[in-house]
C-alpha cells in the first residue's frame, strides 16, 4: 500500500499543480482571445512583414518568417490558435506535462524572438520553466496520476508508468 507524501512534499505538489494549472489556463486565454479575434493568415503575415525591417528581431527569425510564415501564411494562422488551445487544454489536465512545458517555453521564445513580447509571456515562460524543472510535482493532481492510480487499485502488482517514461506524461 503506497503511504502518503510528506507534507512539505504534499505541499510542494500543490503549488507546482497550480502552476501548470495557471499555465494552462493562460495559454487557453491567449488561443481564445485569437479564436475569437478571427486570427488568420492576415495576421501571420503582419507577423511576417515587421519582422522584416524590424532590428530587435534577430536573422533566424527573420530567415524563418520569410520562408515559413510569408510562405505558409494560412497553416500558421490555423496552427497558432490551435497549438495555444492544446498547450491551454493538456496543461489544465496535466497530460503529457512536460512535452507541453517545452513547447509552451519554445513557443514563447519564438514569439520573443518575433519582438511579439506581452506582459504575461515572461510569466508564462517563468511558469514554464518550474513545470519543466520539477514535472512529477507538477503532475501529481492530473489526469494521468488518476488513470495511473485507478489501474493501480485494480491490479496493484502492474506499474503502469516507469521512470524516466513517467515524468514525460
Amino acid at each position: 500500500m503506497k503511504s502518503f507524501p510528506s507534507r512539505p512534499t504534499l505541499i510542494a505538489a500543490v503549488l507546482a499543480g497550480a502552476i501548470r494549472v495557471t499555465l494552462g489556463v493562460l495559454w487557453l486565454h491567449e488561443g481564445t482571445l485569437k479564436y475569437r479575434a478571427h486570427f488568420g493568415a492576415a495576421d501571420i503575415l503582419l507577423v511576417a512583414n515587421s519582422a522584416k525591417s524590424n532590428s530587435r528581431v534577430p536573422g533566424y527569425f527573420k530567415s524563418f518568417a520569410d520562408f515559413a510564415l510569408a510562405g505558409w501564411p494560412h497553416f500558421f494562422g490555423f496552427a497558432m490558435p490551435l497549438l495555444e488551445t492544446a498547450l491551454g487544454v493538456v496543461l489544465v489536465l496535466g497530460v503529457f506535462t512536460l512535452p507541453a512545458s517545452f513547447m509552451s517555453a519554445f513557443t514563447l521564445l519564438t514569439y520573443w524572438s518575433a519582438d511579439q513580447l506581452i506582459t504575461e509571456y515572461p510569466i508564462m515562460v517563468a511558469l514554464s520553466t518550474v513545470v519543466i524543472a520539477w514535472p512529477l510535482l507538477a503532475s501529481h493532481f492530473s489526469v494521468t496520476t488518476l488513470a495511473e492510480r485507478a489501474v493501480g487499485r485494480r491490479r496493484p502488482d502492474l506499474v503502469v508508468f516507469r521512470e524516466p517514461f513517467r515524468r514525460w506524461l
